[in-house]
């Protein structure tokens, strides 16, 4: 199946090149001409274990390309995704101005039935509002269905989080479309790997309500490690006691200071925002935000203090910082 991959980021680099190496036919599409003349050379601009290979290696077997020009990969493809950014606003909303250009350049290449979908992490209603924008463009004389399929990649893992998920959430009312989906994943079906297949608006919300419960997990242990310093217990026994409940597990339960990265931050404010534009509030979460912030303060001013109790005080010093990543295995 000839594939057009919108957006050359991590997600997309990622989605692309794993597809390919399922036996797709790959077209990476990114505006940024220095990172297509990049990519063809087999340059990776990202740091991802095994990423460069995977793309090298479908390079050399014809399997994957990478090219400026939307419109013609758009009509090659039968299936068309969207792996483009969508930054958050000042409110914490995503902005998906990206979203609605490509959405419309689908509209103005739509030339037979396509599946158009979505990768890249957006509010519920999206998936609504690129079928109203194609079908605008189209005038509605082109078949085509939406797909919500959101991406459970971690940086650091995200090769093996692809090739060996969980789960694959599919969200489309268009039967053709979800078959489409189970053919793009054929070595994922047969590997027995969980498929969900839903709604558009439930397939959209599942990646929010999953990154706010992980960020939600890791606030929690924050919260119960600064009693246990009050009380001299370790946090890391009584995580451990914790997470052997099989209902709770061990996973997002190391105490930190407070969470980071490109998503949660971003998706937690997001999933916030989404419920304020309902009239609803997100209690669980609003504190999740107001527990990260502080657990981030508090362990700014540790550092601080025991920056200010040197002796001779902090004048003249040279401070040394270990690591700049957010975790391990990533540039980010």
């Amino acid at each position: 199946m000839n594939i057009c991959v919108v957006g050359s980021g991590y997600v997309g680099l990622v989605t692309g090149a794993c597809l390919a190496d399922f036996g797709m036919t790959v077209v990476g599409v990114d505006k940024d001409r220095s990172k297509v003349e990049a990519l063809t050379r087999g340059k990776v601009p990202i740091y991802e274990p095994g990423l460069e290979t995977l793309v090298e290696k479908n390079m050399k077997e014809g399997r994957l390309r990478f090219t400026t020009e939307l419109g013609p990969a758009i009509e090659e493809a039968r299936a068309v995704f969207i792996a483009v950014g969508t930054p958050p606003r000042s409110d914490g909303s995503a902005d998906l101005t990206f979203i609605k250009e490509v959405a419309e350049s689908i509209g103005d290449h739509l030339n037979d039935f396509k599946i158009i979908v979505t990768k890249s992490t957006v509010p519920v209603g999206t998936g609504k509002m690129i079928e109203q924008i194609v079908q605008e463009r189209t005038g509605g004389k082109q078949r085509f269905a939406v797909v919500s399929n959101p991406e459970f990649l971690r940086e650091g893992s995200a090769i093996e989080d692809f090739m060996n998920p969980d789960r694959v959430v599919i969200g489309t009312r268009d039967v053709k479309a979800s078959e489409l989906m189970l053919d793009v994943y054929s070595p994922l079906v047969a590997a027995d790997v969980p498929f969900i297949i839903t709604d558009i608006e439930s397939a959209e919300l599942i990646k929010y309500a999953s990154n706010g419960f992980l960020a939600t997990k890791i606030s929690f242990i924050n919260e119960v490690a600064e009693i246990c310093e009050a009380w001299g217990a370790n946090v890391e026994v009584v995580a451990k006691g914790m997470g052997l409940d099989n209902r709770i597990g061990p996973k997002f339960l190391a105490a930190g200071p407070g969470y980071g990265g490109s998503c949660f931050p971003k998706d937690t404010r997001a999933i916030a925002q989404i419920f304020r534009e309902q009239g609803l509030s997100f209690r669980i979460i609003e504190a999740v935000l107001q527990a990260n912030d502080h657990v981030q303060a508090r362990m700014l001013g540790k550092v601080e203090a025991a920056l200010a109790a040197l002796p001779g005080g902090l004048a003249g010093k040279t401070v040394g910082v270990l690591g700049l990543s957010f975790k391990p295995n990533t540039d980010d």
